[in-house]
């Protein structure tokens, strides 16, 4: 049986529409807290996103400055799409309102796992978008994806957790030094840590790590502006292709 969804949340910021609307809509924005790296071209009516290997291109459905911006995946033979809506409200005192609503169909009669995933991914960038805003809000970001094979999930997890040497008792604000073999050490403060999902912020960067549906990863968003985004992402590949074969 397959399963239509739609996951509404409402966020709040005291920070202007327009610093909220350049997070949301850009693709320096996006590339700072969503998926992969990202091209917003409202001329072609286009969103790119490219992870790792990866790229998909959406259809912007609604582009209206400052106000709203959506966007859909292309759909694929059985029928799955995804797609996100972001809708913003100016406030007094220059604070801001965003809701956004994500939506999609999931196929076959399985979807229910994937789908607690999606939402669970849906809280891990939310919340990412909460703490760019935050703590790096008009500082362009690079995104870093890279992914361990599929499968054999609770192995590669452990194995990539016991690298950084996280040990499982970690709390949010927490403060840690990651130690991935073969990179530097990453120093910071825990921004989110579940059972699937580990989230660090540096000075420069938000860290993250996961135990996805089909797959465990990293989707890092660097704010430093030596640090090259294919280096960078050859260079977590590499340490997920040794740590977590």
């Amino acid at each position: 049986m397959s399963h239509r969804f739609e996951e509404p949340a409402e966020l709040h910021f005291d920070l202007s529409a327009e610093t909220v609307w350049q997070a949301i809509a850009t693709g320096p924005g996006l590339s700072s807290w969503f998926m992969g790296a990202t091209e917003v071209d409202p001329r072609e009516g286009v969103v790119r996103t490219t992870m790792g290997n990866y790229a998909q291109e959406s259809t912007i459905g609604a582009y209206e400055p400052v106000r709203h911006f959506s966007f859909t995946g292309a759909e694929s033979p059985d029928g799955r799409f995804f797609a996100m809506e972001f809708l913003i409200e100016a406030r007094a005192a220059g604070s801001t309102v965003l809701r956004i609503v994500s939506s999609g169909f999931l196929p076959g009669d399985d979807w229910e796992d994937e789908f607690e995933a999606m939402l669970s991914g849906g809280r891990m960038y939310r919340h990412t978008l909460v703490e760019y805003l935050t703590h790096f809000a008009g500082r362009p970001g690079i995104a870093i994806t890279a992914s361990a094979p599929f499968g054999d999930l609770d192995r590669r997890w452990s194995a990539m957790k016991a690298d950084l040497g996280v040990t499982g008792t970690e709390s949010i604000g927490d403060t840690v030094t990651l130690t991935p073999s073969g990179l530097a050490p990453i120093s910071g403060t825990v921004d989110s840590a579940t059972w699937e999902t580990l989230g660090v912020r540096s000075a420069d960067a938000l860290y993250r790590f996961y135990r996805g549906h089909y797959a465990a990863g990293v989707g890092h968003h660097v704010f430093a502006g030596e640090v090259d985004a294919p280096d960078g992402t050859r260079a977590w590949q590499g340490w997920l292709d040794a740590v977590a074969p």
